[in-house]
C-alpha cells in the first residue's frame, strides 16, 4: 500500500513541468481543474453591515427591492428583507454605483458599477449591466472606462432610452465621463453632456410628467494618494428639455464660481418644484468638513419653483458634501424634505429648518433613501451600516441585520480551540467571532464581540494569551482590550519622546496604520506612524525605532490636484486623508529577530537588519515600479531569511496594474511575480504559506489568487467565493485554514489548505492522493429562540474532512482501473457519504462534495481502524481534481433500507430518518482508495471532545453496548420486512381460499394459526425495537450506560434469538407447507429467505 507522498521539488519552475510534459498553459488549466472543487465557508458577521450605494424598489410590490452595495455586489429581496439573494456574485466587479428598475416592467433592471461616494476606499467598476429577467442573468452593456456610475434613468415609456451619469476615474483624468445616452437598449452609446476630463455626472433627475426634461449635476473632483480636491469650475447644474440633445447650465440664484458636488430631486406631483444641494464653500488646510472660511456660507440647500430657471437658497444644510449630497422630497408633501448625511435630517417647512433625529436608532452615514409614493410613511434607507426600513415616517426603524456585507480592512485570529477570527471593518468597529460554535444554529450575532470603535483596522490577539486583544481604529487609535474584564486601554503614542523635552512633534498616522506583535516576543508591539514606534511592555510605553522618519517627508501642500496646490482652498479638501507620509505595512521576519520591513504610502520600502538602529530604503531597486506607489503589504519569508515579498497598489495614482515582487537578498534586488494576475485590479495583500515555500496567496480587488510555484504564475481561487475585494488574508498556523477578509462580504474560511501545499510540491503529476485530517468530535446543541429572517453562518461540517485528489478525468481513470472502481462499489455496504452537518444526518445520498451532475463514475473510500478492521465504506464521486467528503465518524450502516431511502428503523439506529452506524471511538483511522491499480491512503485522527471527558474503560463499555445494538439492527429491520412480506402472502392466500369451492381440510385453521403467530412475533419485535432504541440515548451521553440501558441491550439479545427462530420456522417450514396445499395459481411457493442471527460483539 502506497501512502500519500510528498515530492520535494526545489525549483519553482519544475512544478508544472513535472505534470505531463504539457505546455505552461495546459499546466495552468490542470491546476485550475485541480482546485475547482474547493469551497469556502462564509462566517459573517452580519450584525453590522457595509456601505450601501443605492437601492430601488418595485413600486407596485414594495416588498421587492434591490440593494446596490459599495463593494458587496447586488442583492434582491422579495419579502421586505426577510431573506436576500445575491445577484452579482459571478460578475467581474462587486462595486455597485446605481441600480434602476423600469417600473412598467420591473424585470428590466439596469446596474451601474463603481460606487460614486469618493472615499479613499471606494472601489471601481467596469461599466453598466442590464437584466431582463429580474436580475437572474446579466448582459454587459459597455462604458467600461467610466469607472464610477452615479445614476441611471430609464425612459418610463420607451425602455430602450436610457441616460447614465458617469463620474469617470476618481484617481485620474479621462474622457469617459459625463452623461451618456442610448436609444437602442445599450447596444450603442453617445455622450450627450461633457465638460472636461476631470468633470463627470454625479446625479440625474427626470421630470415625472415629462421624461424629456432631465436635470444633470456635473461634478469636478479628483482623489490622489495624498489628498482630495472635490470641486472646481467644471461643477454645475444642467437641464435638458429635449431628452438630452441639448443642455443648458442653470445659474440664476445658485452660487457663482467654483462648486463641488450637487444633489438634486424633483417633486413627484409637480415638476416645477426642484431642490438641489450645492457644495460651494472651499476648505483650507486644517478646517473641518464645513469649510467656508468663517464668513457666510455660499452652499447649502436651494429651491426652484420654475423648473430650475431661478433658485432660492433655503438652508445652509449640506453635511459632508463629497460623501452624501442626497436630497429627497416627500412624494405627497412638498414641504417635507429629507437631507442625507451623518444624520438623517428632516424638514417640514420646505427645507428652511431641519431636525437631525430622523434615524437616531440605527447606523449613521446615509447614502440613499426611497420613499414609497403610495405610502410616504414607508421609507427604506441605505447607510454605511447596511439597510433599514421604517413604516411610520422615520419615527422607528428596522435594521436588516441578516445580510453579510462587512467591509474588512484587516483580518486576524487567536489560538483558542475553536479559534476566533478578528478584524476591523469600514465604519463598523473591530470585532472578533468564532470560526465554529457548539450550536447547531451556527455562528450568529451574539457570538461576535466588539474590540474597538470607529473604522476598525488591525485586530491582533496575543498568541500566548487569547484574552488580550490589540485593536486599532482610524488614525492609529489603538487600544488593548482585556476579554476577561471588558476594559479597553487607549495607548496610541501622541507626541515625540518626552526625554527630549519636545511635546510638539505630532506623529502622522495613516487611515489604516499598521499594527504588529513581534513574532519573537508578544510583549513587543509595533505601530506605524511616519516613524516606526515600538513598545517592549505590551503598549505601556513607546520608543521611536531608530529615530528616523521613514517616509519621503513630502509637503502635500506643495502638491497639486487638478492644477490646484494643496495650500489653496479646495472643496472637501483632503477629505478622508488626515495627513500624508506614513507607514502602511510593517513586518518583522519570523526567522530573524530585528529584521524589519516597513512600507509607506508615499512609496518607500525600508529595511532594517539591526532591530531598527539603521534603515535602508530599497524601493529604487525594484524594477518597473512607478514612483510614489503605495506599499500595500510586505511579507518576510517563513523559509528563507533573505527572502521577502512586497505588493504595491498604484490605483491612488490612477495606475490599476498589479504589482507583486520578491527579493532573495533582503531587498537588494527584486523580481516581478505578477504573471497571471488580472490587469486593472490592484493588489492588496500577499501571504506566504508557513509550511510550503512555493505556496503563495494574493488578495486583490476581485478575489483570491494562488500560486503553487512561488509566484511564477497565478490562478484565481474563486469557486464559491463571490467576486469581491479581498483586503487581507492569513493562514491559521495550527488549523492551516485560509482566512479571507473581504471588503464587502465579511469573512470567509477555506478549511485546511494542505491540498494546495501538495500542489506546490508536485502533486499534479500523481495519479491520486488522500489527505489526512484531525477532527475533534464536537457536539452541537440547540438553543432558543431562533427565528426566520435571522442571519447565521454555518459551522464546519461535523466529522472528518477527507480530501482526495484524482489526476485524471473519470473516463481516463476508468480505463486505467480496468474495473477497480466497480470492485470498490461492490464492497460498499453503506454508501451514504454523509455530509456531516450533524451526528444524526446520514441521509444516504452519496457525498456532498460533488456537483451532482451524475456524469462521474462513483468509487469508494475505505476506512479502517488501527487494527485494520473495516469501519466504513464511503461511496464518492470520481471527479478530476481535489475532492472532499465528510466522514461523520460513524461505522457502516447496519442495513440498507429497501429502495435506498429511509426505512423502518433509522435515526441513530431506530428512530426516524435513514439508518446510521455508531460513532467510532477516538483514535487513528486509515482512509484509502484504489486508483489505476494503486492504493493511496492517509491517516486521520479522531479526537474526543475535550468538554466531555470519559474514562477509557467507560468509553469501551459504551461502545460495546452500541456495537451490540448495531449488530442486531439489521436483523430487527429484516424481521419487520419479512413479517410484512408474510402478511402479504397470507392475505393473498386468504383471498384464494375464500374464492375456492372447497378448501383442503385444516387449511383455514392453519392460516389463522400462522396469522396469530405473526401478530405475536410482531408485538415482540416492536418491544425489541423500542429497547434497541436505547442506542440513541447511549450514543448521546458521555457516561457509561446506565443499568437500565444495559438491561435493554440484554433484553434485545434475550428476545431476538427465539423470535428469529420462530420467524424462520414460518419462513422455512410453515408458510411453504401452507402454500403447498393450495391448488390455485398465483401464490408464490416459499416464505422467503431466513434471517441470520449475528454474533454478539463482546459476547
Amino acid at each position: 500500500m502506497k501512502a500519500a507522498r510528498v515530492l520535494a521539488l526545489s525549483a519553482a519552475g519544475l512544478l508544472f513541468g513535472a505534470t505531463t510534459g504539457a505546455s505552461p498553459a495546459a499546466a495552468q488549466s490542470a491546476l485550475e481543474t485541480a482546485i475547482s472543487h474547493l469551497e469556502y465557508r462564509e462566517i459573517g458577521p452580519a450584525l453590522m453591515g457595509g456601505r450601501i450605494a443605492d437601492l430601488d424598489v418595485v413600486e407596485a410590490k414594495p416588498q421587492i427591492f434591490y440593494l446596490g452595495t459599495a463593494s458587496g455586489g447586488l442583492w434582491k429581496t422579495e419579502n421586505h428583507g426577510t431573506s436576500w439573494t445575491p445577484l452579482f456574485d459571478d460578475q467581474p466587479t462587486s462595486s455597485i454605483g446605481d441600480v434602476t428598475l423600469h417600473q412598467a416592467n420591473p424585470n428590466l433592471v439596469w446596474v451601474g458599477t463603481g460606487e460614486p461616494q469618493n472615499r479613499q476606499s471606494s472601489p471601481w467598476g467596469n461599466g453598466v449591466y442590464k437584466s431582463t429577467d429580474g436580475g437572474n442573468t446579466w448582459m454587459h452593456m459597455g462604458l467600461e472606462a467610466t469607472k464610477h456610475i452615479a445614476r441611471i434613468l430609464i425612459h418610463p415609456r420607451n425602455p430602450d432610452v436610457v441616460h447614465v451619469a458617469a463620474m469617470g476615474d476618481l484617481w485620474g483624468s479621462n474622457p469617459e465621463r459625463g452623461v451618456f445616452r442610448t436609444t437602442d437598449g445599450g447596444e450603442s452609446w453617445e455622450k450627450v453632456l461633457y465638460v472636461d476630463d476631470h468633470t463627470g455626472a454625479i446625479d440625474l433627475a427626470m421630470d415625472p410628467a415629462d421624461p424629456n426634461t432631465i436635470f444633470a449635476a456635473m461634478y469636478q473632483r479628483q482623489r490622489t494618494g495624498w489628498g482630495f480636491n472635490g470641486g472646481g469650475p467644471g461643477s454645475g447644474l444642467y437641464r435638458t428639455v429635449d431628452g438630452g440633445d441639448t443642455w443648458t447650465e442653470l445659474t440664476e440664484g445658485l452660487p457663482a464660481g467654483d462648486k463641488g458636488r450637487i444633489g438634486i430631486d424633483i417633486y413627484r406631483q409637480d415638476g416645477n418644484l426642484v431642490y438641489a444641494l450645492v457644495e460651494a464653500d472651499p476648505r483650507r488646510p486644517g478646517q473641518g468638513f464645513g469649510g467656508g472660511g468663517g464668513g457666510p456660507r455660499q452652499g447649502g440647500l436651494f429651491r426652484s419653483t420654475d423648473r430650475g430657471e431661478t433658485w432660492e437658497k433655503v438652508s445652509d444644510t449640506n453635511p459632508r458634501p463629497m460623501y452624501y449630497s442626497q436630497v429627497r422630497i416627500d412624494p405627497s408633501n412638498p414641504d417635507r424634505i429629507y437631507v442625507l448625511g451623518t444624520q438623517l435630517s428632516i424638514s417640514d417647512d420646505g427645507g428652511r429648518t431641519f431636525r437631525n433625529d430622523g434615524a437616531v436608532q440605527i447606523h449613521v452615514d446615509h447614502h440613499q433613501l426611497w420613499i414609497n409614493p403610495e405610502d410616504p410613511d414607508h421609507l427604506i434607507l441605505g447607510s454605511d451600516g447596511g439597510v433599514a426600513a421604517s413604516w411610520d415616517g422615520a419615527a422607528h426603524w428596522r435594521m436588516f441585520d441578516n445580510i453579510a456585507l462587512g467591509q474588512f480592512y484587516t483580518i486576524g485570529y487567536d489560538m483558542r480551540t475553536p479559534y476566533a477570527v478578528c478584524g476591523g471593518l469600514q465604519d463598523n468597529d473591530a470585532w472578533c467571532g468564532p470560526s465554529d460554535t457548539r450550536s447547531f444554529h451556527g455562528i450568529r450575532h451574539q457570538d461576535w464581540y466588539e474590540t474597538a470603535y470607529g473604522d476598525g483596522f488591525f485586530t491582533i490577539v496575543d498568541p500566548t494569551d487569547s484574552t488580550i486583544v490589540y485593536s486599532e481604529s482610524q488614525g492609529g487609535n489603538m487600544n488593548r482590550y482585556d476579554l476577561t474584564t471588558g476594559e479597553k486601554i487607549p495607548m496610541r503614542p501622541i507626541v515625540g519622546p518626552r526625554a527630549d523635552g519636545d511635546t510638539t512633534k505630532a506623529y502622522r498616522y495613516n487611515w489604516n496604520s499598521p499594527l504588529l506583535l513581534s513574532p519573537h516576543d508578544p510583549a513587543t508591539v509595533y505601530l506605524g506612524a511616519n516613524y516606526l514606534l515600538r513598545s517592549r511592555d505590551y503598549g505601556m510605553s513607546w520608543e521611536e525605532v531608530g529615530g528616523l522618519d521613514l517616509t519621503k517627508q513630502i509637503d502635500r501642500e506643495e502638491l497639486e490636484i487638478m492644477g490646484v496646490p494643496g495650500s489653496e482652498p479646495q472643496m472637501s479638501l483632503n477629505d478622508g486623508i488626515a495627513n500624508y507620509g506614513n507607514l502602511t505595512s510593517v513586518e518583522e521576519s519570523p526567522l530573524a529577530r530585528g529584521l524589519i520591513y516597513a512600507g509607506t504610502d508615499d512609496g518607500n520600502l525600508q529595511v532594517s537588519r539591526d532591530d531598527g538602529e539603521t534603515w535602508e530604503n530599497v524601493v529604487d531597486r525594484i524594477p518597473g515600479l512607478p514612483e510614489r506607489t503605495y506599499v500595500s503589504r510586505v511579507e518576510p519569508s517563513h523559509h528563507v531569511e533573505g527572502r521577502v515579498y512586497a505588493t504595491f497598489d498604484g490605483h491612488r495614482n490612477g495606475d490599476y496594474a498589479p504589482y507583486a515582487y520578491v527579493s532573495e537578498d533582503y531587498g537588494q534586488s527584486w523580481r516581478a511575480i505578477a504573471n497571471g494576475l488580472p490587469d486593472l485590479w490592484s493588489v492588496n495583500v500577499i501571504v506566504e504559506h508557513h509550511r510550503a515555500p512555493n505556496l503563495l496567496f494574493i488578495g486583490n480587488e476581485v478575489g483570491v489568487f494562488v500560486s503553487v510555484d512561488r509566484g511564477e504564475s497565478w490562478v484565481q481561487l474563486k469557486n464559491n467565493l463571490p467576486t469581491v475585494s479581498v483586503d487581507d488574508i492569513l493562514v491559521h498556523p495550527r488549523e492551516n485554514d485560509l482566512i479571507v477578509g473581504t471588503h464587502g462580504r465579511s469573512a470567509w474560511i477555506l478549511a485546511d489548505v494542505a491540498p494546495l501545499e501538495a500542489l506546490s510540491e508536485g502533486m499534479l503529476a500523481e495519479a491520486g492522493r488522500v489527505f489526512g485530517d484531525r477532527s475533534i468530535m464536537w457536539t452541537e446543541r440547540g438553543d432558543w429562540p431562533f427565528y426566520g429572517a435571522t442571519y447565521s453562518a454555518p459551522n464546519p461540517p461535523r466529522g472528518v474532512r477527507i480530501r482526495y485528489y484524482l489526476r485524471d478525468a473519470p473516463a481516463e481513470a476508468m480505463a486505467e482501473d480496468d474495473g477497480a472502481g466497480e470492485d470498490a462499489d461492490a464492497d460498499d455496504d453503506d454508501g451514504d457519504g454523509d455530509d456531516g452537518e450533524g451526528h444524526e444526518d446520514g441521509d444516504g445520498d452519496g457525498d456532498d462534495a460533488g456537483d451532482g451532475d451524475g456524469d462521474d463514475a462513483e468509487f469508494a473510500l475505505m476506512i479502517t481502524d488501527a487494527s485494520g478492521e473495516h469501519v466504513r465504506t464511503l461511496e464518492v464521486e470520481r471527479k478530476q481534481g481535489i475532492n472532499e467528503v465528510i466522514w461523520d465518524w460513524r461505522h457502516d450502516r447496519p442495513y440498507e433500507p429497501e429502495g435506498g431511502g429511509p426505512g423502518g428503523g433509522g435515526g441513530g439506529f431506530f428512530f426516524g430518518g435513514a439508518p446510521q452506524g455508531p460513532i467510532v471511538l477516538p483514535g487513528t483511522y486509515t482512509v484509502s482508495m484504489d486508483v489505476g491499480g494503486e492504493t493511496f491512503s492517509a491517516e486521520v485522527e479522531v479526537v474526543a471532545e475535550p468538554r466531555r471527558p470519559m474514562a477509557r474503560a467507560d468509553r469501551m463499555a459504551r461502545q460495546e453496548a452500541l456495537m451490540s445494538l448495531h449488530a442486531m439492527a439489521g436483523p430487527i429491520y429484516e424481521a419487520g420486512q419479512a413479517l410484512d412480506a408474510l402478511e402479504e402472502q397470507l392475505s393473498a392466500a386468504e383471498d384464494l381460499i375464500e374464492g375456492a369451492d372447497e378448501a383442503p381440510e385444516g387449511l383455514e385453521e392453519e392460516l389463522e394459526a400462522i396469522e396469530e403467530e405473526i401478530e405475536e412475533i410482531r408485538d415482540e419485535l416492536a418491544d425489541a425495537r423500542r429497547n434497541a432504541g436505547v442506542a440513541n440515548a447511549i450514543q448521546g451521553s458521555s457516561t457509561v450506560p446506565t443499568a437500565d440501558h444495559l438491561w435493554q441491550v440484554d433484553e434485545v439479545w434475550n428476545v431476538m434469538p427465539e423470535l428469529l427462530d420462530r420467524l424462520n420456522a414460518l419462513i422455512e417450514t410453515r408458510v411453504p407447507a401452507l402454500n403447498a396445499q393450495l391448488y390455485a395459481e398465483g401464490v408464490r411457493p416459499g416464505g422467503g429467505e431466513p434471517i441470520a442471527l449475528p454474533d454478539r460483539p463482546g459476547g
